[in-house]
């Protein structure tokens, strides 16, 4: 063989051999990536069950608030009522028994006695569960004239106030506990006014907490009861000439009554203040200086004459 053919059968060789080792260097890297692919859970075993509940986690998270029940949620509820009745004492303790019956109280009471005029305004103060059921046996006390109710939904606000209060209470026991490492009289005055404003904006958010609950635990109903000669509420002034008529003397004898009103109360000022200014008209004609008498010599009615003017002397 010769030189050209030994060298030819050398490169072939060498190029196999090179092909050979990058086969089996590309073999070892495959079965380490698959060992070490099967090794890994093996070494972690909760690693995957830990990412699935992290990403279950993440979409719980990102659904935003739940959805409350209605009777779960903080509703306030405020309703008022007119209604004329025959009775307005006997109607009013009716209205009283019932509430106290329900559970609930009076809030207020004002009454105006006057026969047929008669008219009581009771602020009545109710469980919100027994709201309507109360509501619809004040109605038939009378002829009901007037009805209006008012819901405010509070959840939302409801949430975020136990959402503060309970980051302020973790504020304040965070202080109490800073003011009993306090070493130093400025830390110490520091610290305490610090925990004092904490737990002032504390009960701040308590007693909103508490007048919530109160708000939604008792509703509130405004009762208006009226005798039977009072108009309703929902009647709509007349029209016409006599309609004007009407209402043009009423304004006329108003009138009349608060000119007369405002005479009354000025007559007890106006006398002493018209004897003082008579007083004093009198002392000044007194006061005035008497008129200015003749000079002496003179009659009274003689008109004193001009000095002769000298005549004027001629030239030589």
């Amino acid at each position: 063989m010769d030189g050209r053919n030994r060298r030819t059968l050398l490169a072939a060789l060498g190029l196999a051999a090179m092909l050979a080792m990058g086969g089996c260097s590309g073999f070892r890297g495959d079965s380490n990536a698959e060992d070490s692919a099967a090794v890994a859970p093996a070494g972690k075993p909760g690693t995957g069950q830990q990412a699935a509940g992290g990403a279950d986690a993440k979409a719980g998270a990102g659904g935003g608030s739940p959805d409350l029940r209605v009777d779960q949620r903080s509703i306030i509820y405020t309703g008022t009522m007119r209604v004329a009745v025959d009775d307005v004492d006997a109607a009013a303790r009716a209205a009283v028994d019932r509430v106290t019956g329900a559970g609930g109280f009076v809030g207020g009471d004002e009454r105006r006695s006057g026969g047929a005029d008669a008219r009581a305004e009771l602020t009545l103060r109710v469980p919100a569960d027994r709201f309507a059921g109360v509501l619809e046996d004040l109605a038939r006390l009378g002829r009901q004239q007037q009805r209006s109710v008012r819901t405010e939904d509070v959840t939302e606000e409801t949430i975020d106030l136990d959402a503060r209060i309970a980051t302020q209470r973790a504020r304040v026991e965070s202080g109490r506990k800073l003011l009993a490492r306090a070493t130093s009289i400025g830390d110490l005055v520091t610290l305490e006014g610090e925990v004092a404003r904490r737990e002032a904006d504390l009960a701040s958010l308590e007693a909103k907490k508490r007048r919530l609950a109160d708000l939604t635990a008792l509703s509130t109903i405004t009762l208006t009861l009226v005798g039977p000669e009072v108009g309703g509420a929902d009647e709509e002034p007349g029209t016409g000439f006599l309609a004007g008529l009407r209402g043009g003397w009423n304004a006329l004898v108003a009138s009349v009554n608060v000119l007369l009103t405002v005479l009354g109360a000025i007559l007890p000022f106006a006398v002493p203040v018209a004897l003082v200014v008579a007083v004093l008209l009198r002392l000044r004609r007194r006061g005035r200086a008497p008129a200015a008498q003749p000079a002496a010599g003179v009659s009274p009615g003689a008109v004193s004459e001009p000095p002769p003017v000298p005549a004027a002397r001629s030239a030589p």
